[in-house]
């Protein structure tokens, strides 16, 4: 065996633990040299700059290789792959270098989303990643308030607008180019218009992730918006409260129609720490964080502090992942961002391809993935897992639906995606609300 396949065998233990193979496979590793010498040198391309765990990566390959005998130092360089850009738009110049356009959403306002977005551009800035953010909220834009740039003048360049930029992040809202600073009174088509030209033709430049602090709601601005741009994926923002959870389906349902995957919900505004007794309070009760896991099967759920600083940072310019990098509501955004990050990584290299659910009379509900055997759930056993509002108790999570009262013949009458996380179901004895995660899917199945 020569070296250079010993050192490639050795770097094959290492797994990527978003993909599930392992970076040789993956073609993660370059210009290996060194070989003869046993000075051994290679960069490790990883699919994005911003990856949370590429020290760990580098540790691994230094440990892997060292363990040869014949190997005296191991010095790895670490990159991101270069990946040529489909146009964002059908004719947005300004967005041919974004890699991956983020929006941050909710369907309501007032749960604190440009919080959210302001500091998950950050914290992706601090990963590693070149960063952009866009305030798409003409009527009440915030990004002026909560980000203070030095230089606040917005000018065109030839025929590019050229946003302003804070700490490394480039920054663009209408707030920042009206001259009156606030918001705008205008109709809906000329809204669109608006802001059709602040987003495409202004010059991001190459960037990693571009967050788009999507407006409130899911009405026409809404959907033109994401229709107009390729969006990568989404994040939902809510509260604790039952109307928030309410307003967080409609969302989910929204971004499933336009087939942008929601990778992520955050719960603000979740609970505080009592500075006397030291007990954790949730004011406005549990919430519904377990329960969007659970049924519509997304990764990646964050609750956030109450922390008054969080608001007094924000009114004062300044982002808190900046101003605090060690608080508590700093730790919660990393945990967000790299969440976010490994997510987006898993869409693009096909880690989170939904299987194919289909239903055979006969035989049963099958769920096949894209790169395995199909396993077979029983349709009455799936029918009395439903975990919908219908089925299960929202206060106490205890189960409110008889499974006497489903009958063994029960079975699936129309199957359909809802995101890439789970599936809706309607059955033949007219129930309606059933969401199962591919997850819970194949917990239940009998492999076929």
């Amino acid at each position: 065996m020569n070296r250079e396949t010993e050192a490639l065998n050795a770097l094959r233990v290492i797994i990527d633990p978003d993909l599930g193979r392992d970076i040789v496979s993956l073609g993660f590793v370059k210009e290996l040299k060194g070989l003869d010498d046993g000075r051994v040198a290679f960069t490790l391309e990883l699919t994005t700059p911003a990856c949370p765990i590429k020290e760990q990566f580098r540790t691994q390959c230094v440990e892997a290789l060292r363990a040869l005998p014949w190997v005296k130092s191991v010095d790895v360089k670490l990159s991101a792959a270069a990946r040529p850009h489909e146009p964002a738009t059908a004719a947005g110049d300004g967005l041919r270098d974004v890699d991956t356009i983020l929006a941050v959403s909710s369907c309501k306002g007032g749960v604190g989303k440009s919080t959210v977005a302001v500091n998950l551009a950050y914290t992706l800035a601090g990963l590693g990643a070149r960063v952009g953010l866009f305030d798409a909220d003409i009527f009440g834009p915030s990004l002026p308030t909560m980000v203070s740039p030095t230089e606040t003048e917005v000018y065109a360049r030839g025929n590019r607008i050229q946003p302003l930029v804070y700490e490394g992040v480039k920054l663009m809202s209408f707030g920042y180019a009206s001259p009156q600073g606030g918001p705008a009174i205008m109709r809906g088509p000329m809204v669109s218009q608006v802001l059709d030209q602040l987003l495409t033709q202004t010059d991001w430049g190459e960037l990693d992730h571009l967050v788009i602090d999507m407006p409130p709601g899911t009405g026409d601005v809404q959907l033109t918006l994401m229709q107009r741009v390729k969006i990568s994926a989404a994040v939902i923002v809510t509260t604790p409260q039952k109307l928030s959870f309410v307003d967080v389906v409609k969302g989910i349902q929204m971004f499933d129609k336009l087939k942008v995957p929601v990778v992520a919900v955050v719960e603000n505004m979740s609970w505080f720490d009592c500075p006397g007794c030291g007990t954790r309070h949730r004011p406005f009760g549990s919430g519904a964080r377990e329960r969007l896991v659970h049924q519509f099967g997304i990764r990646t759920a964050v609750d956030l502090p109450i922390r008054e600083e969080i608001s007094a940072w924000s009114d004062g310019g300044r982002p808190v992942v900046l101003a605090e990098p060690d608080g508590p509501a700093a730790i919660a955004f990393r945990e967000l961002g790299a969440s976010v990050v490994r997510e987006v990584s898993r869409l693009r290299h096909g880690a989170a391809t939904p299987p194919a659910v289909t239903y055979e009379p006969g035989r049963g509900i099958l769920v096949a993935p894209t790169d395995g055997a199909a396993s077979v759930v029983s349709p009455a056993l799936l029918r009395r897992a439903c975990a919908c509002a219908l089925c299960v108790d929202e206060r106490t999570g205890e189960k409110t639906l008889d499974p006497a009262t489903v009958p063994e013949s029960v079975v699936p009458t129309r199957i359909e995606p809802m995101g890439n996380y789970a599936v809706a179901i309607h059955w033949s004895d007219g129930h309606t609300s059933s969401i199962y995660p591919y997850d819970t899917l194949s917990a239940l199945a009998e492999r076929g």
